[in-house]
């Protein structure tokens, strides 16, 4: 009995399923052929699917508003996007048609913000949620942006110490700032420390609006806001938490009136393997029906709740495509496949924070399979990837050396962060380029349009940059 890639796959997962499926031998993402992108471009290259994102943010939406209408919950649901997380104007636009609002994280966030207004891609009726280290030019920025008429930009307070400087920047915009409170939260067990560093200690927030915001005429309470890194989960760290936010919330409602948000901060998970399962509508629901039912105990009106959705926004909708080079039997037990770019670079959150991504071959699964260790071509130990869902083994078709068609692997749902932490087009470990990035999108006939957002680095790209020609970055 022949007991092949597709058999394994086939006994294990549910196969197909979204996203993944096979034509005429090859895997195909949300019906894209892969094959016809490796012919076209070569390996190894990055790959945006940008439908992915509008489906993302429509489910998500869905599931709240019906949630809303269950509950009759009296509040509005807005769904913002963080920058962070990619800020491809690409990602950011395909977002943006679909009416999300936006959250920063730093003063250059509010240059992207102008720009696309002028674009005209976003309009001065956008929320901008404000987070992060207020820093005097992102401060100074965020007054620029309420002084030219974004009035829906809310400054969420991260520290007591930031007031001061709000307040003296403040002085010269006419006007009252709609701000917010982030409340500091304990942080998992198995974390290095027990309270985040981002927000201001529950215990501190009461005094610290009656001393600083109650009275002030500069400052307009909108917000309360606390998030979670390891996002929305239906276990007792989240909902212990969830339920420390919203008490906190009904606290600072019942003294200042103003305030009509309620900002859950973090985030859904991703599909990381083919296993994957959540229920995105119970945990909705919870969450919607938890928040009724403290409104209506504490005699308050429901707040608007505010997502901020950055991996869950774009993460499925990338991924990384390589060819394996050379394959190579270490010792009895252990078979490297080498592909043709670094995992350090093209994918740091995996060995970084050992996130795990969906690697799946793009042919051969009709071959036997076997367990594997898949290399980067850096010099570098920790440039490999060889862990995946079936009980922390990566498993791949076998394949000749001399087979006329290589091996080709790609990992999926890549599209958060990765070219954030490890920065797109610039130097790379080992001097090793970025690969070109593919964007794919639909025309108005629904017909796939595949264009070159920028190519693979050259030599001379690189030079540049480090100074070793006379057209720096400098000069």
């Amino acid at each position: 009995m022949k007991n092949t890639y597709f058999d394994l796959i086939d006994q294990s997962y549910y196969f197909p399923q979204e996203g993944f499926d096979l034509k005429d031998g090859y895997l195909s993402f949300h019906g894209l052929s892969l094959k016809y992108l490796i012919d076209k471009y070569q390996t190894p290259f990055k790959l945006l699917y940008l439908p992915r994102i509008s489906e993302q943010i429509k489910k998500a939406r869905n599931l709240f508003n019906r949630a809303i209408k269950k509950h009759q919950y009296k509040g509005n649901y807005h769904y913002c996007y963080c920058t962070k997380c990619c800020h491809f104007s690409h990602v950011v636009k395909a977002a943006l048609r679909e009416g999300v609002h936006i959250e920063t994280s730093s003063s250059f966030d509010i240059d992207l913000i102008f720009k696309l207004y002028q674009e005209g891609e976003l309009t001065k009726s956008t929320i901008i949620v404000h987070n992060g280290y207020k820093t005097n030019d992102y401060l100074e920025k965020i007054i620029k942006l309420n002084a030219e008429g974004f009035l829906n930009s809310i400054l969420v307070l991260d520290s007591k110490s930031e007031v001061s400087r709000i307040k003296h920047y403040a002085k010269t915009f006419n006007g009252q700032l709609k701000v917010g409170i982030r409340m500091a939260i304990d942080e998992e067990p198995q974390s290095s420390y027990y309270t985040s560093r981002l927000g201001i200690r529950p215990s501190e927030i009461i005094d610290f609006y009656n001393s600083e915001i109650k009275d002030d005429p500069s400052l307009n309470l909108k917000m309360v806001h606390f998030f979670i890194d390891s996002g929305i989960k239906d276990n007792m760290y989240y909902w212990g938490e969830f339920q420390k936010a919203l008490k906190m919330f009904v606290q600072l409602k019942q003294l200042s009136p103003s305030i009509k948000a309620l900002n859950l901060g973090g985030g859904f998970p991703i599909r990381n393997n083919l296993g994957f399962e959540y229920d995105y509508e119970y945990m909705i629901n919870e969450i919607v029906g938890n928040i009724k039912a403290a409104c209506t105990e504490a005699n308050i009106e429901d707040p608007d709740i505010f997502t901020e959705f950055g991996k869950y926004t774009v993460g499925e909708s990338g991924a990384i495509i390589f060819s394996v080079l050379e394959q190579k039997q270490q010792n009895d037990a252990e078979k490297w496949y080498m592909v043709d770019n670094s995992l350090m670079n093209t994918i740091p959150d995996a060995w970084s924070i050992f996130e795990k991504f969906i690697l799946l071959p793009i042919n051969k699964w009709n071959n036997e399979y076997s367990r594997v260790s898949i290399g980067g071509i850096s010099c570098d130990h920790s440039d490999y990837y060889n862990s995946e869902d079936m009980n922390q083994q990566l498993f791949l078709p076998s394949y000749a050396s001399d087979d006329e068609e290589p091996l080709y692997v790609g990992f999926f749902h890549t599209g958060a962060y990765q070219d954030s932490i490890s920065g797109y087009g610039g130097i790379k470990h080992c001097l090793i380029p970025a690969p070109k990035l593919i964007i794919v999108d639909k025309d108005d006939k629904g017909n796939f349009v595949d264009t070159v957002y920028r190519n693979e680095q050259t030599v001379d790209d690189m030079m540049s940059i480090l100074g070793y020609t006379k057209d720096t970055v400098n000069d």
